[in-house]
């Protein structure tokens, strides 16, 4: 997928704005608004809309912008419509630094979502929380984002509940005792689940038979993969993120590595799986939400974005949507952008019927809610299993 930098970087988009993927090309497209000073409700969006991790970004957008498009089609919030400011940080932790500070400073945003990558959220948080700019970040799964202060959330489960609840089912669902990892040692992420896989897998009766790791941008993983060959697990697990995943899995099956590879939701791309499909069987990893759930929420997003789009919605396009849902739901309930008042909103989000489950805000301002295992199949991505929000299996493994 090619487009010009220059056409793309540091825009601004409104509400009506949209993304749309192809495979030949991506496309901006925007069209202004009209309508007086204070007529409208600036809320700040920051996204990877290129660079490594640019699909997760473009998908986050998506989303937003089809939540704030139906919110100002119903007559938006508070009487006025929301003006999406949208800022691409390439993917770079300098330039989200550079694009929060622009969206609270420059363009007086009320609120903020974003980041998607953990580490990226962490630099922006600490600049909105001085400002006291409510910031929701839709995918940042990390457990020390929250904790950079009391104007930060999510409304995606965290690092500890991912890794614990991976142990678990490659201990239980898929009754494998001896585990390798392969960590990204450059990625906050990548290093959460990881400490939180080993945890729970070594004290739940499992037994960690290597440890490995690589960094971001790594194209040759033969090294660490022989390494793991020779230690014989049963089960591999790799919380990293879809570009390096991609060539690690097929890299560990040239090598004659069948057991099965697990993974946490930074592999959700469609890019993971492309050119060798089949490759990628006996894998699973953890995520949001399935298009194969039958729930209706579920199932008239997936619509709505097929639509608009003409591409199926991934994971974080869904929880693009649901954060976007979710600060125009606590602005509604504040009855102002005061950010006070907007803070106090969010915290108190119960029950919120979201597309990737329900969603309660917990006192540390993360989200409570299920968990998806997902299982790759000739390069399709299926609906597994649920794990609920106390690591209870909702559902039997399919």
């Amino acid at each position: 997928m090619t487009f010009p930098l220059d056409s793309i970087l540091r825009f601004r988009t409104l509400a009506v704005c949209s993304i749309v993927a192809c495979s030949a090309a991506f496309f901006v497209s925007c069209k202004t608004s009209g309508g007086p000073a204070g007529s409208e409700i600036i809320v700040g969006e920051y996204a990877s809309l290129t660079g490594g991790t640019a699909t997760f970004g473009q998908s986050v957008h998506n989303g937003d912008v089809l939540a704030v498009d139906e919110i100002n089609a119903s007559g938006g919030v508070l009487g006025k419509k929301i003006n999406l400011v949208t800022e691409d940080d390439q993917s770079k932790t300098e330039e989200a630094v550079a694009s929060v500070q622009k969206l609270v400073n420059s363009d007086k945003a009320i609120a903020l979502l974003g980041e998607v990558a953990s580490s990226r959220s962490m630099a922006g948080a600490p600049i909105a929380q001085q400002a006291h700019v409510p910031m929701i970040t839709p995918a940042s799964t990390n457990e020390d984002v929250t904790k950079k202060g009391d104007y930060i959330f999510r409304i995606c489960f965290i690092d500890p509940f991912q890794g614990k609840t991976m142990a678990h089912f490659a201990l239980g669902s898929l009754g494998k005792k001896r585990a390798a990892v392969l960590t990204d040692v450059k990625q906050d992420y990548s290093v959460g689940l990881d400490e939180a896989f080993k945890h729970t897998f070594s004290t739940a009766g499992g037994t960690i038979v290597s440890e490995q790791s690589y960094s971001t941008g790594d194209k040759d993983f033969h090294a660490p993969l022989t390494s793991i060959r020779a230690a014989n697990p049963d089960v591999i697990f790799v919380p990293g993120y879809y570009t390096e995943v991609s060539l690690i899995v097929r890299q560990a099956r040239e090598l004659g590595i069948e057991c099965p590879i697990l993974g946490g939701d930074g592999w959700d791309s469609p890019e993971l799986t492309k050119g060798e499909e089949q490759q990628f069987n006996n894998t699973f990893f953890s995520n949001h939400y399935a298009t194969e759930d039958p729930d209706s929420t579920v199932q008239n997003f997936v619509k709505k974005y097929q639509d608009k789009y003409h591409a199926v919605p991934d994971a974080m396009a869904a929880l693009g949507y649901d954060a976007a849902r979710i600060l125009a739901d606590a602005i509604k309930r504040a009855g102002s952008t005061d950010s006070s008042a907007l803070r106090k909103a969010i915290a108190e989000t119960k029950d919120f019927p979201g597309v990737t489950g329900h969603i309660t805000i917990d006192e540390n301002r993360n989200a409570s809610k299920p968990l998806t295992i997902i299982k790759i199949v000739d390069g399709k991505f299926h609906f597994a299993q649920r794990i609920g929000p106390n690591g209870e299996a909702l559902t039997p493994l399919k």
